[in-house]
């Protein structure tokens, strides 16, 4: 399984992308960049969108993917969310008052884009993948996702603050290969970390001790304007498994 950071950031300027993340091609979780990072005919290929949750930095380039694509996909993107999350990207994004609603454009019966609810450790078949999604301790029924796919498995929590549930249940998977999560917010500003329900390195040094064992991690969502102090705050955890993303636009192949 392949594992492409369109954009793994917390933030968006010059060489820094927000949170996209795109398996083997046709799977994407969240859509916080994939029309800026990703050329027409590669968001074409594109099948299902999973949306962690609702906020701009991962749902924002569902509006340009769909501009860019409209009206060259012979069946929509599905968008697979919770209710919540859903709702919110209609209701504020999709209303035909910041956007045009793809949801029912070119027609109701074709649309560009279909939005569907699913529901917590629920798994849904989404082609050749198994997707798990777990809540996660962030505003708005957020999710995380555990996605398998022939014997290799990978767990994603997106956004989170220290949460419990999805560590519990990523231990059942005797076949997980890495897990990929965020840290946000420097040290310093830990007080701006719990109350957004984001990670810092403290705090992260904390979460590895409830994951599953052995397994690298990866850690995502850095703001740009902290990366610098990020990096050497989570180097200095001295702590081999974590892999900071400092940069957009990579591979990670899993077998």
């Amino acid at each position: 399984m392949q594992v492409k950071i369109i954009g793994g950031h917390g933030g968006v300027t010059r060489n820094y992308q927000a949170t996209s993340y795109l398996i083997d091609d046709s799977l994407l979780i969240d859509a916080g960049s994939v029309a800026a990072g990703l050329d027409i005919h590669d968001q074409l290929k594109i099948d299902h969108i999973l949306l962690s949750h609702s906020h701009l930095d991962h749902t924002k380039d569902l509006a340009f993917i769909c501009d860019n694509c409209f009206g060259l996909k012979d069946k929509p993107f599905e968008v697979y969310s919770h209710k919540t999350v859903n709702k919110a990207v209609k209701d504020h994004l999709f209303n035909d008052t910041i956007w045009p609603d793809f949801s029912v454009l070119p027609t109701p019966q074709k649309p560009t884009m279909r939005f569907n609810d699913i529901e917590k450790e629920k798994e849904l078949i989404l082609g050749d993948y198994k997707v798990l999604p777990v809540h996660v301790k962030h505003p708005g029924d957020a999710f995380g996702f555990i996605i398998e796919k022939d014997d290799i498995a990978i767990l994603f929590t997106q956004d989170t603050a220290s949460t419990e549930r999805i560590w519990e249940v990523g231990k059942t998977y005797k076949n997980l290969r890495a897990i990929f999560t965020e840290v946000s917010f420097p040290n310093h500003l830990q007080a701006v970390a719990d109350l957004s329900d984001h990670h810092s390195p403290n705090t992260m040094k904390a979460e590895l001790s409830k994951m599953p064992a052995d397994i690298p991690v990866y850690l995502g969502h850095l703001k740009p304007n902290y990366q610098e102090q990020l990096i050497q705050e989570i180097t200095d955890l001295g702590e081999p498994r974590l892999h900071i993303m400092y940069a957009d636009d990579v591979r990670f192949t899993f077998e």
